[in-house]
């Protein structure tokens, strides 16, 4: 069967580069703190950013200071909480308001369960709260009903995410779509092409938002059903795909400047 996903694009130096983290610059481990990033990664980021301006950032439903970990010494714009949190080059994060009631309500009534079974991991982000299984994938369809049995109790202001072995819960309206299109309007991405690379369902809006921009979406894994419109069979190519893009940017910018000169 043909993939009905184009195969990566060719690099451009008018892009400004999204990415969402787990499953496309590092991949899925079985506890969120165990997940490692290849040292090359760090490496092509640092030079993608020196190509494209600035014009890089990480789009996450983590918490920007977990990026910042994974990425040290490197330090990126972020969009972290799937849009909660931002951060632009040079400057410093700006937060949403933490106080969210229904949250915390959602938070209480899934504790017990989490404290029942501890292969099961409840992350409190603040502003979003999300209820890992990964070490439990027998539970799938459990955790995503008492999820959204907690959240209907509440009055509409929430919305659930089902992303790979995890449920979580943010407020609505806060999505990766609407953190990129933020971004575009402030520089270093304001009048770049957007490109966006993500891997799971969280990440559709994303793509919606670059592809009603006229930008790139890239589905990182295997295809179904997908706004994307271009596919990585997988994290790994994916990342290697990132150094040919570093070294042939790294290349036209050398050009330009020569050409200016």
């Amino acid at each position: 069967m043909t993939d009905p996903l184009s195969p990566l694009p060719p690099a451009s130096l008018d892009w400004a580069l999204f990415l969402d983290f787990d499953g496309t610059l590092a991949p899925l481990a079985r506890h969120p703190d165990a997940v490692a990033v290849q040292p090359s990664l760090v490496h092509s980021l640092a030079g993608l950013g020196r190509s494209l301006d600035g014009a890089v950032a990480v789009v996450s439903g983590r918490p920007v200071s977990q990026i910042d970990g994974f990425l040290a010494p490197l330090t990126l714009a972020v969009a972290g909480k799937h849009g909660l949190e931002s951060r632009l080059p040079g400057q410093g994060l700006v937060t949403a308001d933490a106080a969210n009631p229904a949250l915390a309500r959602v938070k209480a009534r899934l504790a017990p369960v989490v404290a029942a079974d501890p292969r099961l991991l409840l992350e409190d982000k603040v502003q979003t709260v999300a209820l890992h299984y990964r070490q439990a994938p027998e539970r799938e369809a459990e955790c995503e009903r008492l999820v959204s049995e907690a959240v209907r109790r509440e009055d509409g202001d929430l919305q659930v995410l089902h992303g790979k072995m995890v449920v979580e819960v943010k407020p609505a309206g806060v999505n990766k779509g609407v953190a990129i299109a933020r971004l575009m309007e402030t520089a270093p991405f304001t009048g770049r092409r957007p490109v966006f690379a993500g891997d799971d369902v969280t990440d559709e809006d994303g793509f919606e938002a670059v592809n009603a921009m006229g930008g790139l979406s890239i589905r990182v894994g295997p295809s179904g059903a997908t706004a994307a419109t271009h596919r990585a069979p997988g994290e790994a190519a994916f990342v290697a795909w990132l150094g040919k893009v570093n070294h042939t940017l790294a290349a036209l910018a050398a050009q330009k400047k020569g050409a200016a000169s």
